[in-house]
């Protein structure tokens, strides 16, 4: 499969970004109604989170019917609260990167 050469623009190569947003287009209903989805999956496993290890143990159980150890539960709860506030920071750069270099917009 041969790759397709970037277009010309304004008399120089334009970046792959540039060609990707006018291929895709950078405010698509999709991909705003996606970001806002993985704010809303991410905030709400935050919030629903149990705050004891016990509780996180038991309702594993219960969904499940996998027993889990304390010590087990203490990790899993401390990994998923690393993994859920390290992807709210990503989504909050990302955002802030797009607020703030106009992707969007023709001059760069």
């Amino acid at each position: 499969m041969k790759a397709k050469s970037l277009k010309f623009y304004n008399g120089s190569r334009a970046c792959h970004a540039e060609a990707l947003r006018r291929r895709v287009g950078c405010g698509s209903t999709i991909r705003r109604a996606l970001d806002v989805i993985g704010w809303i999956v991410l905030s709400a496993i935050l919030a629903l989170i149990p705050k004891c290890p016990m509780c996180l143990a038991a309702y594993i159980a219960l969904w499940t019917g996998i027993g889990l150890s304390i010590s087990a539960a203490i990790y899993l709860r401390a990994s998923i609260l690393v993994l859920c506030v390290g992807l709210i920071l990503f989504l909050a750069a990302r955002s802030a990167r797009l607020l703030f270099h106009n992707v969007c917009g023709t001059n760069s």
